[in-house]
């Protein structure tokens, strides 16, 4: 999924589907564009297209197991956009689209993240910092200016039809091997504007998780 000239502010794992079998990621991203965003990323300024970054496939040195019949590993890479640098005079990259993906190896399927990243000419990144710290429960409340999108894929590789006891057992199931905690940093979080600049899955106690790259620019 991609939002466009819309800057995100955070990610999340979700559960979807009826039986809750669908692994999603959701994108926070603000409704509209910041004033002090607009000189540099208005519809009308040139950005070139998007481009789609993701892990190498072969390599496994990022691939950590996880103890579920239906992903071995997750390729647990960061995912950011190699060309954005503090200090980098050509723009900053920033992530505007996010998709998950399945690896198949025959007996070793791998779950990854992709990223899209986009162009915001004229700015630096000032600070960067990697999250892994989730919101507290009193600051997961959507704000107003904010909205979502996500993008899922299949958790089961054949889904059947079952009665609704086993679909909520199966979806139990699945929340004890998915962190579904938003990550998110904004405007509201001092001392403001944070975008997201990259991100990664990981493995922590067994469950599968989301760390995300934050940065601050200079305008």
């Amino acid at each position: 999924v991609s939002v466009g000239r819309k800057p995100v502010t955070g990610l999340r794992l979700c559960l979807e589907g009826s039986k809750q079998n669908r692994l999603s990621i959701h994108l926070q991203h603000l409704a509209s564009l910041p004033k002090i965003l607009q000189p540099h990323w208005d519809t009308h300024v040139a950005i070139g297209a998007p481009k789609w970054q993701g892990p190498e496939e072969q390599d496994s040195r990022w691939f950590e197991p996880v103890k579920w019949k239906n992903f071995s590993h997750v390729s647990t890479a960061p995912i950011e956009h190699t060309e954005s640098c503090i200090g980098d005079l050509s723009g900053v990259h920033i992530v505007t689209g996010a998709q998950l993906g399945v690896w198949d190896f025959g007996a070793k399927s791998v779950l990854f993240l992709k990223l899209l990243f986009s162009r915001v000419p004229g700015c630096t990144i000032r600070r960067s910092v990697w999250d892994h710290n989730p919101r507290t429960a009193c600051q997961r409340l959507v704000d107003a200016s904010s909205s979502s999108s996500t993008s899922s894929t299949d958790l089961t590789r054949k889904v059947e039809d079952k009665k609704p006891e086993a679909a909520s057992l199966q979806a139990g199931k699945f929340n004890k091997i998915v962190d579904l905690t938003e990550m998110t940093k904004g405007p509201q979080d001092v001392p403001g504007h944070w975008l997201v600049t990259g991100a990664k899955l990981g493995v922590d106690k067994g469950k599968i998780v989301l760390r995300v790259k934050y940065s601050l620019l200079n305008y």
